[in-house]
C-alpha cells in the first residue's frame, strides 16, 4: 500500500544502531527547559580575537572562499599549519603534500578512519573516549577495543601493560588522544614513549587527536607523539581551531602526516564534505600566526576558569581530578553521599541535577564501553564567562547544604 515502509528491517544502519540522540543534545535541551547553567557541552561562551572575526569578514568582502576553496584546503591556511607545527614542535611537514583541512576536528577522525580501517580491523582508543570515536569505528566496520583510564593519585591513568595486552593480530590502528577529553590527563613523555615504541613493535598505525594542544596547565607538556623515533611515516594527526581560538562554529581542523598517509585520508575525505570553511580558512591561517603572548594569556585565562570551578566543585562535596589539560573537569559524585549520587549513578546525577542546583554537566559513562567504569564520574566544563562560572558554583554549593 502506497505510504507504508517495511518493518523487516530497521531504517538505521546496524552499524550505528546503538548510537542515537547525543547526551549533549539530551542535556543541553534540559539546560533550556529548566533556565539551568550549561556546564555540560564543551563550547565557550564568548568569541575568539577580535582581529580574528574581522579577518574573516575581510575574507567574506574580499569574495576569498565564498567559492569551492582548494581541496586540500586554502594555501595560506595549510601554509600556517606547516609554520605552527615547525614553530611549536620543531616538525617539518610539506603544505602542498602533508597538510589537509577539515570540517573541524571530527571530520578528520572520521575521515582518518574511514580511510585506514576495514571492516574486522580493531581499533584500540582510551575509554572514558569522545563519543565520535565510537561512531567512526562502527561506521569504518572497525572493531573498537577499549583500554581504560583509571583515577590515582589525582589524576587518570594509562596503565601501559594492559595497552600492550589489548594488540592483537588484528589490530590496525592506535587512536590516541592527549590531552584528554574528558579526564584532562596529558600523557607524559615516558607514556608516549612506550606507546610510540609498541606502535613500532606491532606495526601499527596510530592517529592522534592533539586538538587541546594550546590547554596544558601546571607542570603538564603537550608533546606530539609524532616526533617520537619510528613514528613519522605512522601518524596521522590531528589539530583544530576551534578549541584554541573559541570559533567552535567555524569548524576548521587539519589533517598533517605523510603525502601517502594524507593522500589517503584526503581520498575518504573528499566524499563527505568535499570542502568546507572557505572564508574561515583565511581567518584562521592569521590566528595561527599570533603571537606566542596569545597563546600564553588563552592558557593563563583558561587555567584561572579551571580553578575557580574546581576549587568551587571541592567545596561543594565532589572529589574534583583538577586536570593538566582541556578545558573539563571530572569529579566523583559519591562522596556526596548515597542520596544526592542516586548511589553513584551518573546519568540519574546528571538528569536531577537541574532541578537540585540549577547546573547541567554530562554523565562520564556516556564515553565508556565500560559503563559501569564509568558510572561515578561527571564531567563540567569551564571554559565558559568567569562570573557563570562563580554563579554556577554558587549553585552547586547547595548540594553540601
Amino acid at each position: 500500500m502506497a505510504g507504508m515502509t517495511s518493518t523487516a528491517r530497521p531504517l538505521l544502519n546496524r552499524r550505528l544502531a546503538e548510537f542515537g540522540t547525543t547526551i549533549f543534545a539530551e542535556m543541553s535541551a534540559l539546560a533550556l527547559k529548566t533556565g539551568s547553567i550549561n556546564l555540560g557541552q564543551g563550547f565557550p561562551d564568548t568569541d575568539g580575537p577580535e582581529e580574528i572575526r574581522e579577518a574573516a569578514v575581510r575574507a567574506l568582502r574580499d569574495g576569498r572562499g565564498n567559492q569551492y576553496p582548494p581541496g586540500p584546503g586554502v594555501p595560506e591556511l595549510r601554509t600556517a599549519i606547516t609554520a605552527h607545527q615547525q614553530r611549536r614542535y620543531g616538525l617539518s611537514y610539506d603544505p602542498d603534500t602533508e597538510v589537509l583541512v577539515t570540517a573541524g576536528a571530527t571530520e578528520a577522525i572520521a575521515a582518518a578512519l574511514l580511510a585506514l580501517v576495514e571492516p574486522g580491523d580493531e581499533v584500540i582508543a582510551f575509554e572514558p573516549y569522545y563519543d565520535s570515536y565510537a561512531a567512526c569505528i562502527a561506521m569504518a566496520g572497525g572493531t573498537r577495543v577499549p583500554v581504560t583510564l583509571r583515577p590515582s593519585e589525582g589524576r587518570f591513568r594509562l596503565d601501559l601493560d594492559e595497552l600492550r595486552a589489548a594488540v592483537t593480530d588484528r589490530t590496525r590502528l592506535l587512536l590516541i588522544n592527549t590531552p584528554h577529553n574528558p579526564t584532562g590527563t596529558v600523557l607524559t613523555r615516558e607514556e608516549l614513549a612506550a606507546i610510540a615504541e609498541l606502535a613500532v613493535e606491532r606495526d601499527l598505525l596510530v592517529i592522534t587527536d592533539e586538538v587541546y594542544e594550546h590547554l596544558v596547565f601546571d607542570e603538564a607538556e603537550h608533546i606530539p607523539l609524532v616526533t617520537f623515533p619510528g613514528m613519522r611515516e605512522r601518524t596521522v594527526s590531528i589539530g583544530s581551531a576551534g578549541k584554541t581560538f573559541s570559533f567552535t562554529g567555524w569548524k576548521v581542523g587539519w589533517v598533517t602526516g605523510t603525502p601517502a598517509l594524507v593522500t589517503a585520508v584526503r581520498s575518504a575525505k573528499q566524499f563527505l564534505t568535499y570542502v568546507a570553511s572557505g572564508p574561515f580558512q583565511y581567518a584562521v591561517a592569521e590566528a595561527l600566526a599570533l603571537p606566542d603572548s596569545y597563546f600564553d594569556a588563552f592558557r593563563a585565562d583558561m587555567l584561572a576558569k579551571r580553578d575557580v570551578l574546581a576549587t568551587g566543585l571541592a567545596e561543594a562535596g565532589f572529589e574534583v581530578f583538577r586536570p593538566a589539560g582541556t578545558y573539563f573537569i571530572t569529579t566523583d559524585i559519591r562522596p556526596l553521599g548515597a542520596d544526592l549520587s542516586k548511589n553513584g549513578d551518573g546519568f540519574a546525577f546528571c538528569r536531577a541535577l537541574p532541578e537540585l542546583a540549577g547546573v547541567v554537566a554530562i554523565p562520564n559513562a556516556v564515553f565508556y564501553d565500560h559503563r559501569e567504569e564509568g558510572a561515578p564520574f561527571v564531567r563540567f566544563a569551564f571554559c565558559k564567562r568567569v562570573g557563570v562560572l562563580e554563579e554556577a558554583v554558587d549553585r552547586l554549593k547547595k548540594l553540601a547544604g
